[in-house]
């Protein structure tokens, strides 16, 4: 699966508000020097796919890594595929805060956000995923 990318840095973005509260939270684990943040995407929830994310210090060969605002992230081809071009932020609203992922490939998404389906993966398939929203 061959992904074009001119340049790493337009994989994903993360905006300055995601990286300061990232930022935080690794200095508070004490991994911000050891571990960048992996994003990924699986099978599941009610879009179909699913978002992840977790601090990682295992950086795989094929492994597209970015650099912004101090921070690295990571991102595995498969996922990319998926989620290239997305924006990921911090939203805080009297609802609650927590971070969003603008993904431009997302043909539907679930109500809260946490999970999508692209016209790639679930070609032909009716929207959602046969799951309950957990919203």
């Amino acid at each position: 699966m061959d992904i074009p990318l001119t340049d790493n840095q337009t994989a994903i973005v993360l905006t300055e508000l995601a990286a300061e509260k990232l930022s935080a939270i690794m200095e508070q684990k004490g991994v911000k020097e050891t571990h960048a943040l992996r994003v990924f995407v699986r099978g599941g929830g009610c879009g179909g796919m699913q978002y992840g994310m977790t601090f990682d210090d295992r950086i795989q060969e094929t492994d597209v890594v970015v650099e912004q605002h101090g921070l690295r992230i990571v991102v595995d081809p498969t996922s990319l595929f998926y989620i290239q071009g997305s924006v990921i932020d911090y939203i805080d609203n009297l609802m609650g805060g927590g971070f969003h992922i603008e993904n431009p490939n997302a043909v539907s998404t679930c109500g809260c956000g946490s999970s999508f389906r692209t016209a790639q993966s679930h070609a032909g398939a009716p929207a959602g995923g046969g799951q309950a929203c957990g919203c």
